[in-house]
């Protein structure tokens, strides 16, 4: 039997313009950069977007899960508003609706309320929702007023870049290589060993110890998202000394010639770590440099080695 109805609010003072403050809670493509809970977010295709309501799908961590659900939202510009309401909930959520409130103070800031109301499929899973509106929704209100308020310097701190690969073979045989991860140990010799999980089809957790240039190690964590013969986009939860973020994605798109594999990371560079790893005297520049230097070198040889698994398999 479903549970009583809930409804709770969590408010932030942000040192920035409403306006800009909007545009963020707007612009959902951006959300897995600016909310920690945030995996992945993408409009759903076959509904066609107005300039005021949308319908997304949405893939975020909630304690230690990944849950994933299709919500409408109405957008209000004028209004600085965003209504929300999931269509399609996953349990223990019974139904969940809210709304993004961002208030413009007379000193220049700006008062954000983020609402929700919510029932369980049952009053045991209240409580576990309870906690995970609670503590998500802190998260996200301290990520959203800690990138409103990012001096623009911070920029500099920001790399986005992708890698391809063409490929004489079949997306399928690509997307394969790269989604069973379990066998990485074996295929790439830049990795050590991998635990992966993977309960609920199309939800991935990958951790692994990567291999460096200079035979260091290091051990990230991933929530990966699948989406078979097309892309997997992942985010890192737990990371290299020298990121506070990295985000990226598997892409295989036919050409006329056979595929086009990619691999697109965005990541955000951790300055006070850049002496500790690099050295006295190195720069932001430097450890940008760095970073995408070592994830382009994984990147290129895993998807040549996709390509190398994929065009053996298209010769027979």
């Amino acid at each position: 039997m479903p549970s009583e109805q809930r409804e709770v609010v969590h408010e932030i003072k942000v040192s920035a313009p409403a306006e800009t403050v909007y545009r963020i809670v707007a612009d959902v493509a951006d959300w897995p950069r600016v909310f920690p809970p945030t995996v992945h977010v993408e409009h759903v295709e076959h509904v066609e977007r107005g300039e005021r309501e949308e319908r997304i799908r949405i893939w975020a961590t909630a304690g230690s899960e990944v849950k994933s659900w299709t919500s409408r939202r109405t957008l209000d510009p004028g209004g600085l508003r965003v209504d929300f309401r999931q269509e399609v909930s996953t349990p223990p959520v019974a139904a969940m609706s809210g709304t993004w409130l961002i208030e413009p103070l007379s000193s220049g800031e700006s008062l954000v309320r983020l609402l929700h109301s919510y029932r369980a499929v049952d009053a045991a899973g209240l409580t576990w929702i309870d906690e995970a509106v609670d503590r998500n929704s802190r998260s996200e209100l301290d990520a959203l007023k800690a990138h409103a308020e990012l001096d623009p310097a911070g920029a500099d701190l920001v790399c986005s870049f992708e890698d391809t690969v063409q490929v004489a073979g079949s997306a399928r045989d690509l997307y394969d290589f790269v989604d069973q991860a379990h066998l990485w140990p074996e295929r790439l010799p830049h990795v050590d060993l991998v635990r992966f999980t993977e309960q609920t089809p199309g939800l991935q957790v990958l951790e692994m110890d990567t291999r460096s240039k200079d035979g260091s190690t290091h051990t990230t964590k991933s929530y990966r998202v699948t989406f078979p013969d097309r892309k997997i986009v992942y985010k890192q939860v737990t990371l290299p000394a020298l990121m506070t973020l990295h985000t990226g994605r598997w892409t295989f798109r036919p050409t006329a010639d056979g595929v086009a594999a990619s691999s697109q990371h965005t990541f955000v560079v951790h300055t006070a770590n850049i002496t500790k790893v690099l050295g006295p005297g190195t720069t932001v520049p430097d450890a940008v440099q760095y970073v995408r230097t070592a994830l382009s070198t994984n990147s290129l040889a895993t998807l040549n080695a996709a390509k190398v698994h994929a065009e053996t398999r298209s010769r027979g």
